[in-house]
């Protein structure tokens, strides 16, 4: 059985300054509770019994358990339909500084304010699907944290670093060739220019695309192009399915090359 006190408590996690002040998010269901217990115990669950007799095991005892019936769940979750289990998990210690080194080797996402929590929540699945595992976020970009954003994730904020800084001084901090790549309506053909293994890729805002500050510090322009080329055709592509497009051709590339070197 859970107090109200206890829901009154798990619900004011919905605000961002909430989450910030006690240093935790909202985890539910089965796919993502489980995901996140892989690489992180979590503060409280609440859980019916069906799950709980499966994974009360894997749970150390600093964890607050608290057993409810279906009814009490739904009256607990935020999702319209409550699935087993409900976890408050501790909100990772943000990176505040980057090591040159670490972007020289990897392939790293940076978004310039997004605002829809379903769209972050997709990238960082993208992300998590080809291997990217760090994601830079300007500080307008929607709170990671919030309920939404980690259902949309479906786990995959489990295994992808995130982290809000400023993305304007940060790239003024890399070398001056760093590749740095935005998608933009004047840019190059995606499949017809060059793609490094390493490098940052810049998405833009749902509705302004990259900020005009941020789209002078890129330096290499690319372009979706719509198919055949000059048909009438909608305005711009949703920036998940941008993000999709854009990491899964950087990903062929690499695999390409690879391909070819081995075979030399």
């Amino acid at each position: 059985m859970i107090s109200k006190s206890k829901q009154k408590y798990i619900n004011s996690l919905q605000l961002k300054k909430n989450r910030r002040q006690e240093g935790l998010f909202v985890a539910e269901g089965p796919k993502v509770v489980g995901d996140l217990m892989a690489v992180a115990q979590p503060k409280m669950v609440v859980s019916t019994n069906s799950w709980l007799a499966s994974h009360k095991k894997d749970l150390t005892p600093q964890t607050e358990i608290i057993e409810v019936n279906e009814k009490e769940l739904s009256h607990t979750s935020f999702l319209q339909h409550p699935q087993q289990v409900l976890a408050l998990y501790p909100i990772p210690p943000q990176v505040s500084s980057f090591d040159i080194n670490y972007f020289e080797q990897h392939l790293c996402l940076a978004l310039d304010g997004i605002q829809d929590p379903g769209n972050l929540g997709t990238i960082i699945r993208i992300a998590d699907w080809f291997g990217i595992e760090t994601i830079l976020c300007s500080h307008d970009t929607v709170d990671v944290w919030s309920p939404k954003v980690v259902q949309a994730t479906m786990g995959s904020i489990a295994r992808v670093n995130i982290s809000y800084v400023d993305l304007q001084q940060l790239f003024a901090s890399l070398p001056k060739d760093f590749p740095v790549y935005g998608t933009l309506l004047d840019g190059n053909d995606i499949y017809e220019q060059p793609l490094s293994s390493n490098g940052i890729i810049v998405m833009g805002n749902e509705g302004n695309g990259i900020s005009a500050n941020i789209k002078q510090m890129v330096n290499r322009h690319l372009l979706i192009p719509n198919f055949p080329k000059g048909r009438a055709t909608a305005d711009s592509l949703n920036v998940a399915i941008a993000t999709a497009i854009t990491c899964a051709e950087f990903r062929r590339r690499d695999t390409m090359t690879n391909t070819v070197g081995n075979d030399k």
